[in-house]
């Protein structure tokens, strides 16, 4: 018997490195063989959601995906990626590299940033200049400490998810009548024209990725649906077809916009969020803007059926591009951070009459490091004038107007991407070569 046993053993081992060599995304960086940009290879077994977590990852690191192939063949997956760091430059870091290298190469579920010793707080709810400052000044007055925050707005609507602790204790917010007190409150400053989806709580333990929770929010709130009152001088509508490639059973989804950092992960996740599989794709920037082709099926396998799908899933994809473009004056605060600060600061946004369309909020060793863009009530860009007497009022040194990184100032001015521009596209190979072959609610987090 341990004879047999031991004869058995070999084989054994042998398939258990099967096992993990199949469950395990296979990795590999080039930096040789583009002239402009790093390559991420990643060859695996094909799951539900891989890509998803592999440009999560990317993002994550603020690194730009320039270009990419997708391809799923059968039960095996390959993505390609050409990317580079916010300047445009090839990844020369070695702790970014290892740090790819580690985290795709252990992907197995949804990462977080941890939110440990805080309480999170979502809002939801109609836009309006000053809001944030209003909900500011509502959490300074009940001695809460704002630690970190990003807050989108699209079509009229707001999100945005908070984290906070107790201001004395510097512990999560854990008292249920303190609780109750900041989501009544919060709920008095959402309220505009008797608008109840603004007014919806819960309370969760649920953690998530912070920008994926956010486009789930707007999703929810149905802002797609919803057209902007306010519209962002310059702004230009991404370009989105849905069409059928009925031979193949794939539906195709074409996209044109103006490049942007995130943009790919934006795309992916509400293609996954929407239960769509990626099962082929093209991505291609170009100083003009960028270019996608995405081949999907449902995560049952069959394409998209109506028009009244097709029309959903277009609506979808701008407003999931549309909520993180940069509307407005880019202004940086660095700051020693104190209690009020955020209350302080919004409030001369307001009496200034600016609109804030988009902010990221954190907190490092002490300092406040936040991002504001703003644009005046009518959604148009401010004038220097305004500007310069709101850093004069909150500190020249603490409040900048920051550009761009590099790799995308040339391409601020808002052109528009021509509509007849033709794909770099996946599309013209697989049609070819297939037949051979994804309210405010307060959360407690201790």
């Amino acid at each position: 018997m341990m004879e047999m046993e031991m004869e058995m053993r070999p084989c054994l081992d042998e398939f258990e490195k099967l096992l993990v060599r199949m469950n395990t995304p296979r990795v590999m960086i080039d930096n040789a063989g583009c002239v402009n940009a790093t390559l991420v290879m990643i060859d695996s077994a094909r799951k539900d959601g891989i890509l998803l977590e592999a440009v999560q990852v990317l993002t994550d690191l603020n690194l730009l995906i320039k270009k990419g192939y997708v391809s799923s063949d059968g039960c095996w997956n390959m993505d390609v990626f050409h990317v580079t760091d916010l300047d445009g430059n090839k990844l020369t870091d070695d702790s970014i590299i290892n740090c790819i290298q580690q985290s795709l190469g252990t992907i197995h579920h949804t990462r977080s940033k941890s939110i440990d010793g805080m309480t999170a707080i979502e809002l939801t709810g109609t836009d309006r200049v000053g809001l944030l400052s209003e909900v500011f000044a509502v959490l300074s007055d009940l001695k809460c400490d704002v630690v970190e925050s990003k807050v989108w707005t699209h079509n009229g609507r707001i999100a945005s998810l908070i984290y906070l602790k107790d201001c004395e204790s510097g512990c999560p917010i854990n008292d249920s009548q303190k609780l109750e007190s900041i989501e009544a409150r919060l709920r008095n400053v959402l309220k505009v024209d008797n608008d109840i989806r603004s007014a919806k709580t819960s309370v969760s333990m649920a953690v998530t990725h912070t920008e994926r929770r956010l486009h789930q929010m707007m999703f929810a709130d149905r802002d797609y649906e919803r057209t902007s009152v306010i519209k962002t001088s310059g702004e230009c509508s991404p370009a989105v077809s849905v069409q059928n490639c009925l031979e193949k059973g794939y539906s195709v989804v074409n996209i044109q916009c103006k490049d942007r950092p995130k943009l790919l992960f934006d795309v992916v996740f509400t293609l996954s969020d929407m239960q769509y599989t990626v099962f082929h794709a093209t991505i291609d920037t170009t100083e003009n803007g960028a270019y996608l082709e995405f081949f999907i099926r449902h995560t049952d396998g069959t394409a998209i059926s109506s028009e009244a799908e097709k029309q959903r899933v277009t609506l979808c994809l701008k407003s999931a591009i549309e909520r993180r473009t940069s509307k407005g004056v880019r202004l940086e605060l660095r700051k020693d951070d104190k209690p009020g600060l955020l209350a302080e600061v919004t409030r001369a946004f307001r009496e200034n009459a600016l609109n804030v369309t988009r902010a990221e909020i954190s907190t490092t060793k002490g300092k406040a490091e936040n991002i504001f863009y703003v644009t005046d009530a009518h959604g148009n860009h401010v004038d220097s004038k305004t500007i310069e007497s709101v850093r004069q009022r909150i500190g020249l040194d603490y409040l900048r107007v920051k550009e761009l990184p590099l790799a995308f100032r040339n391409n601020e001015k808002g052109e528009n991407v021509d509509g007849g521009a033709v794909l770099l596209s996946l599309g013209s190979l697989l049609r070819r070569n297939l037949s051979n072959l994804g309210g405010l609610i307060i959360k407690s987090y201790s």
